[in-house]
């Protein structure tokens, strides 16, 4: 199933895919929109043009698992979109992946604006490898 992960932000939005198999996921650009319903039209046509099948949108919910203004923002673009597109549209739990994305940055010694243009898609990568992960330990366990 071809799935594209959604790090969703107020001035730059991370996509990322995988591939039929549900093994690589891959980052698949940034769309820098800050109109949030402008936002949700790029991010459906992507969706549409990627084939997905299911759009898992970064749920950035804090530390101690309450639900903040951002992640507020993040279930109304899930909302928005869910209407946009004719797959499923769910909530994955982000926390700490943009953190993330910068240390895998740092790692590669990526910087200043070549940094700022991918670190949504790494974001949004990352977001799409743990709901794989997730997804393989599910059909795992339902096979035992």
């Amino acid at each position: 199933m071809i799935i594209m992960a959604v790090d969703f932000g107020d001035a730059r939005t991370g996509l990322a895919v995988c591939d039929k198999s549900e093994f690589l996921a891959s980052p698949a650009g940034v769309i820098t929109e800050r109109d949030f319903d402008v936002c949700m039209q790029k991010v459906a046509a992507e969706a549409i043009a990627r084939k997905a099948e299911l759009i898992v949108v970064g749920y950035p919910k804090n530390m101690n698992n309450t639900i903040g203004e951002r992640a507020e923002k993040c279930q109304a673009f899930a909302e928005g979109l869910k209407e946009m597109v004719s797959v499923p549209v769910e909530l994955w739990d982000e926390r700490c992946t943009t953190v993330s994305a910068h240390n895998y940055l740092n790692v590669t010694n990526t910087r200043g604006k070549k940094r700022k243009a991918v670190v949504d898609a790494v974001a949004a990568t990352i977001i799409l490898e743990s709901y794989l992960g997730f997804r393989k330990n599910q059909r795992a366990a339902a096979t035992e």
